[in-house]
């Protein structure tokens, strides 16, 4: 059996500073950084967990209207001149990452973090 995969991704590099998003977020663990909360485990005691989050692109949700246009390929003919408008986040956007992480920053509050 043949599984085929489709990712609906938008073309973030014709966004707009300031007209189609607020600012770019983009997190970078430094690797002095890293070695410091090991270490700091390491001489605590303490247990560590990993936690891969590759959905968080998917699950963030849109503080402000973000439309798109349909694929190419996947136009709807009845409405070919209508756009989409996205409700979360998609792969590409430039504020993708900085909504998925503040929605997991959120979560990790709730439980106490």
């Amino acid at each position: 059996m043949v599984r085929h995969k489709a990712r609906l991704v938008a073309k973030g590099f014709m966004q707009k500073a300031g007209v189609n998003y607020g600012e770019v977020y983009a997190p970078v663990a430094i690797i002095e950084t890293v070695r410091l909360v090991v270490a700091m485990a390491t001489n605590e005691s303490w247990i560590l967990h990993q936690l891969d989050v590759k959905s968080v692109f998917l699950n963030g949700p849109l503080q402000e209207e973000v439309y798109v246009h349909q694929p190419s390929g996947f136009v709807n003919e009845v409405g070919k001149h209508k756009v989409y408008r996205l409700k979360k986040a998609l792969y590409g956007l430039k504020q993708a990452q900085g909504l998925g992480t503040s929605g997991l920053m959120g979560f990790l509050r709730k439980l106490g973090f």
